[in-house]
């Protein structure tokens, strides 16, 4: 498959679910609760609608997985060597809180890993794009499209950017450790975005993720020159087992510091 080739198309669907996300933002829409307790609207659902039809149209003989769609069964899908992993609506209680940081995630998922991703911003009309073969870029309304790269080095103090919704005892932790740094609080997959642009240098997530939060902005950052890895030094990787939970992880941009050495405890 050439992923290059699909970049203007998801670009574009991807572009399509975030205007249906927009309407439903300009309303007086409700909030639901899922199972989990985390918040639904009908704009997660309109966005699904969109970009579920779109790649079946587009790519028919290729599985998607979505958050709002339900899992397939490990059986099923361990079977699958290429899929498309999404999330329609990233950040929803970004999106209830009014504060523009949500996204739409679109990843293609090939060996485990994630090998072309798109992340598009609706409120800011922008669209991070990652793809093997290609390097990674931003898109911004009405320009032409710019290639992003990660910071070479860190900044003084270094920029940490961190969960705005999901803040915890051991990013605190790990902040302490690390000493002088600026804190950049932000929803969503933007976190990886703007390692992989170079705005901050390091994203430790030591919380709870689900592989449709993550994929997309990990192809952006891996083709951005950064990394994804575990707190074991890995590469993130993609439908390994029966869950869909992410193992925690750091998104790494400058590479100047030993960031895992400034994790807490973990015993």
């Amino acid at each position: 498959m050439n992923y290059v080739e699909l970049i203007d198309p998801i670009v574009a669907l991807a572009g399509q679910a975030g205007d249906a996300i927009l309407e439903v933002y300009a309303s007086d829409f409700d909030v639901q609760s899922k199972g989990d307790e985390s918040p639904l609207t009908q704009a997660d659902l309109a966005s699904n609608r969109q970009i579920v039809s779109g790649l079946a149209e587009m790519t028919p003989d290729l599985p998607v997985i979505s958050e709002e769609t339900g899992l397939p069964t490990y059986g099923e899908r361990s079977k699958w060597p290429t899929y498309w992993l999404i999330d329609p609506l990233d950040g929803t209680r970004e999106f209830v809180n009014r504060n523009g940081e949500f996204t739409v995630n679109i990843a293609l998922i090939a060996d485990g890993r994630p090998v072309f991703g798109v992340v598009h911003v609706p409120v800011q009309g922008k669209t991070y794009v990652g793809c093997e073969g290609h390097g990674a870029e931003l898109r911004a309304d009405g320009e032409q499209p710019k290639p992003i790269h990660v910071a070479q080095n860190s900044a003084q103090p270094v920029r940490v950017v961190g969960s705005r919704s999901h803040r915890g005892a051991s990013l605190d932790a790990f902040i302490e450790n690390l000493g002088d740094c600026d804190l950049v609080p932000m929803g969503s997959s933007l976190k990886f975005c703007v390692v992989a642009e170079g705005g901050a240098d390091i994203y430790p997530r030591l919380g709870p993720t689900s592989e449709w939060d993550t994929a997309a902005a990990q192809a952006v950052v891996e083709q951005a020159g950064g990394s994804v890895v575990t707190l074991d030094g890995k590469p993130m990787k993609y439908n390994q087992k029966e869950d869909i939970l992410n193992p925690h992880f750091m998104v790494i941009g400058a590479t100047d510091h030993d960031w895992l050495a400034l994790l807490p405890d973990r015993e």
